[in-house]
């Protein structure tokens, strides 16, 4: 695993005094090597235990060090895309003492965050933002004649998106002082895919690339007139010989000076490079660093995927712990697509860096002719979507729900306004959990439901999840499915798919006191208060709506007439949600009825166990108990 120090310091331990950016610039250049020994060992014990991003942390330890050894930080701002390799940063920034608590409920976040510490000078979440969020603040810098430097962190797996290069033009044609450091690891989450992540994988160590640049020199010496015309000429422009050999040609044409591609776990090249792009910056310079995913921890050096975000594991040997519960729905999702593929060569899947995670695995390597990982690219891949699907295809682009906020506009323009054939299928719907507020998907009821021509599903559990996905496939137009992260309800799944019947409910439970409206994962736990409130003599309702639109409209009328009472329930925002659209299709029947609403409040929710958040929501069976027993008073 990791390997014992050598260093002449002993059994000091250095991250104990390490308080701050301030105590690493204080120590010697040959102690880094065993801090970044110690933050190595603290990350794989703490995270052991607390689960969370190891794989892109590790890799970045050497990096992060240099950088705030290098740049004054908190006065330099230093902004971390997606945030997932921030750990190390987060360690030497103060919060070592509570870093127990990554991710748990009241705990410090797995993302940088302002609130935490004067050192994240940006929250993030989502890939590609840091080349914008930093240029934005060299400009400001610029315009208070502020000397403090400004750097982004990027991934190329982050680098693949269309934001970064959005970025790069402006920042190129404003040559402002902006620092880019690129984190190549050829990884993001699924291995990177794509021309670009080829052509940045075109790599040549410093010292092979002076080896080179010597050979060369010493043969074009030993010509005539021809070679030392052409040696002039190189020596004229060393970046023109380097730009051949590296990626560096496709920054320098944004404007870019570009420096490496360096040794990222070499503190001296770091160090060196960085002080020269500290003291000698004229305009945007891009520096090209590579590192390992996982380094220093051989599990996670070898399965580098598994380790970008993982739950507990046994330190020892990296094994992670085994989990209780159903199947998820993920695995739900990716088994019933594949089988259905089998009889169905128009079906093809679509992943946004995501194939393991959405779990398309099985299906790419069932039907590699029929699966497209497009990177980090949203928008890209709904829009690549339409363009199979006005082709005879039936795609299904499977993407988390916060992620597919970044490709709203192209679900409206390229998808639901010619009224294509395409799957949207919305993986962590709901609250998910440790990764907190930019990863929580409580919005996508409430901006798609507004979308004309969008059928939009949840299904009650893993079953109906099955039966969903073969009516949506085998409708001629665009359809969501949305289901949420973790286990279901360990139903049985059954063999045969069922083509429902759109825009029709389910009638669960037929009673004559109040009607309960839950949505997908809140189905079950509306089913549980309806029993308990038998207990207590009031006879509950419980429909399935099943689609959110069209909704059920003559089912739900007729109940909730019939009861005089109604309450919805959802793992959403409440602002425009299911709630919304019963209280519009109320208005539009002429029905006064009294109407309670449970969805998640008008706030952005912080990372915590998902039972836990439901609980706060008042979203649970007890809360729904309560909410019934309320309005039964009203």
């Amino acid at each position: 695993m990791l390997l014992p120090s050598t260093t002449t310091i002993g059994q000091t331990n250095l991250l104990n005094k390490i308080e701050s950016p301030k105590d690493i610039r204080l120590l010697h250049r040959s102690d880094l090597d065993q801090l970044a020994e110690e933050i190595r060992d603290f990350l794989i014990k703490s995270v052991a235990v607390t689960g969370g991003h190891l794989g892109p942390s590790l890799g970045v330890v050497e990096l992060t060090l240099a950088l705030h050894y290098v740049f004054a930080t908190p006065d330099d701002k230093l902004i971390w895309d997606v945030g997932h390799q921030s750990y190390a940063h987060k360690l030497i920034t103060g919060r070592r003492d509570r870093f127990h608590t990554l991710r748990q409920y009241q705990g410090i976040s797995g993302f940088p965050k302002v609130s935490e510490s004067e050192y994240d000078a940006f929250e993030t979440g989502h890939s590609s933002t840091s080349i914008s969020a930093a240029l934005g603040m060299a400009l400001a810098k610029d315009l208070k004649n502020d000397p403090a430097k400004t750097i982004a962190v990027i991934g190329d797996g982050s680098m693949t998106a269309g934001m970064a290069f959005e970025a790069l033009n402006q920042a190129g044609d404003i040559n402002k002082n902006l620092i880019v450091v690129l984190n190549d690891n050829e990884m993001s989450i699924s291995p990177n895919v794509g021309a670009l992540s080829s052509f940045l994988s075109r790599k040549l160590t410093g010292r092979t690339m002076r080896r080179l640049k010597d050979h060369l020199v010493d043969r074009l010496g030993q010509l005539s007139n021809v070679g030392e015309n052409i040696l002039t000429v190189l020596k004229k422009s060393e970046d023109s010989f380097k730009s051949f050999f590296t990626p560096g040609m496709l920054f320098e044409a944004l404007k870019f000076d570009y420096v490496g591609p360096l040794n990222g776990h070499n503190f001296e090249e770091l160090i060196e490079t960085l002080e020269t792009v500290r003291d000698t910056q004229q305009g945007p310079v891009l520096v090209h660093v590579l590192t390992t995913k996982g380094k220093g921890y051989e599990p996670a050096e070898k399965n580098p995927g598994q380790f970008h975000g993982i739950g507990p594991f046994e330190s020892e040997t990296g094994k992670a712990k085994a989990s209780k519960g159903s199947v998820s729905y993920t695995k739900v999702f990716g088994d019933t697509l594949t089988e259905i593929s089998r009889t169905n060569d128009k079906v093809v899947a679509i992943s946004a860096a995501m194939v393991a995670g959405t779990g398309l695995n099985d299906f790419a390597q069932a039907y590699p002719e029929r699966f497209f990982d497009v990177g980090i690219a949203e928008q890209h891949a709904v829009t690549f979507a339409a363009g199979l699907a006005s082709e005879g295809f039936h795609p299904v682009v499977a993407i988390y729900s916060t992620f597919f906020q970044r490709a709203y506009d192209q679900i409206i323009h390229d998808v639901c306004i010619p009224n294509l054939p395409v799957t949207l299928a919305i993986d962590r719907a709901g609250v998910v959990g440790a990764d907190g507020p930019t990863h929580h998907g409580i919005f996508d009821l409430s901006f798609l439901r507004i979308i004309p021509n969008l059928v939009l599903m949840a299904p009650k559990d893993e079953g109906e999840l099955r039966h969903m996905l073969y009516t949506s496939l085998n409708h001629p137009g665009p359809s969501t499915l949305r289901y949420p992260r973790g286990c279901g309800e360990n139903v049985e799944l059954g063999s045969d798919l069922l083509n429902l019947e759109i825009g029709r409910g389910e009638l669960l439970r037929k009673g004559k006191d109040i009607l309960l409206l839950p949505v997908g994962n809140r189905v079950h736990p509306a089913l549980r208060a309806a029993q308990g409130l038998e207990k207590l003599g009031i006879d509950a309702s419980v429909i399935n709506p099943r689609f959110i639109k069209p909704l059920d409209s003559e089912l739900i009328c007729d109940m909730a007439s019939s009861t005089g009472r109604v309450i919805t329930i959802e793992d959403n925002a409440r602002q425009g949600g299911f709630g919304s659209s019963i209280l519009e299709l109320f208005s539009r029947c002429g029905l006064s009825v009294k109407t309670s609403l449970l969805a998640h409040p008008d706030r952005f929710l912080e990372h915590g166990p998902q039972k836990t958040l439901w609980r706060n929501s008042s979203i649970n069976s007890v809360a729904i108990t309560e909410a019934a027993l309320k309005l039964m008073t009203r």
